[in-house]
């Protein structure tokens, strides 16, 4: 179930209110003591969080929602220091990763219990339902829901966190929908978008050092602009031996690219979905874009409609 943008934060007894949190999404189930974490996009991702992967004690055929999360060097969840561990698989390099930056799994909803759909039960009784269960040995942890969302919105901004999410306390769980029962409010413009194409560094010719993203539409994908800030030797890398087989002779955008930006470009299929930060979008542009990470977890379909 999906979050809408909203425009004000709503009040009253019948809105419950939660800390939007800067990770990856991903449904769990638990099924013969066995866990098995999935992404949005429904790629298995279990072996990517070992530390996450022991099963609490919550009875067979158990379902959760939640997302994964990380700390960077400020104590807070930032999807940066997860970017390097979705990617790698050697199960040696995993755990040394999993050692070094421990991720945590923050459960806010509860589909299934001990064989039983919950997703017609409204959302207080779920929420009752999860506080409930015994998930300390397993590295989980069931976030606080609040009252006060305008309360919950300023604190969140204080603390640099990035944002909150607003859901109906009667609101039925609806698998892969996007309703307005469910209301997000980030703080920092921060949205994911679909890479079409990359520019070389200056007097080469395969160092990557900018991405061309857009921004998937009913029409098309839709040219946003060029992202090279947050874009290091690392990312370069990286970034080039993902899109090297996804090579074309064509521009993917269905309206023009500026030729300053299409000079030099190597244009790829559109299939590679990245975060970027920016103060804005002006003139259907990217306003000083930062490149943040690969979201692997979401495909260009799940940005049509409104970002993650």
């Amino acid at each position: 179930m999906l979050a809408s943008p909203g425009t004000h934060v709503p009040p009253g007894e019948d809105w419950r209110h939660e800390v939007k949190w800067d990770g990856v999404r991903a449904l769990t189930r638990v099924s013969g003591g066995v866990v098995t974490m999935t992404s949005r996009n429904a790629n298995r991702i279990t072996a990517a969080w070992p530390e996450l992967a022991t099963a609490p004690a919550v009875g067979d055929d158990t379902v959760v929602d939640g997302e994964i999360i990380a700390l960077n060097e400020r104590g807070v969840p930032d999807f940066r220091v997860l970017a390097d561990r979705m990617h790698v698989r050697k199960p040696a390099a995993v755990a040394r990763l999993a050692e070094r930056v421990p991720a945590t799994y923050m459960v806010f909803d509860l589909l299934r219990l001990d064989g039983e759909d919950l997703c017609a039960l409204p959302l207080e009784e779920r929420r009752a339902r999860l506080a409930g269960l015994d998930l300390a040995r397993s590295g989980w942890q069931v976030p606080p829901e609040y009252d006060d969302g305008a309360m919950l919105l300023e604190a969140t901004r204080a603390q640099g966190l990035e944002g909150i999410v607003s859901k109906r306390a009667d609101s039925t769980y609806r698998p892969g929908q996007r309703t307005p029962h469910w209301l997000k409010f980030p703080h920092r413009h921060r949205g994911s978008f679909v890479v079409g194409g990359w520019r070389p560094q200056t007097g080469t010719s395969d160092r990557l050092a900018a991405l061309l993203v857009g921004e998937p539409t009913p029409d098309g994908l839709m040219y946003r602009g060029r992202v090279g800030s947050g874009i290091g030797a690392k990312q370069s890398r990286l970034l080039a031996e993902l899109l090297a087989p996804l090579t074309r002779t064509a521009t993917p955008f269905a309206d023009e690219v500026p030729r300053v930006d299409a000079a030099g470009t190597t244009w790829v299929e559109p299939v590679v979905v990245v975060d970027v930060d920016t103060h804005g979008v002006g003139y259907a542009r990217l306003r000083q874009p930062s490149y943040q990470g690969v979201r692997s977890d979401l495909a260009p379909d799940d940005l049509i409609g409104g970002t993650a």
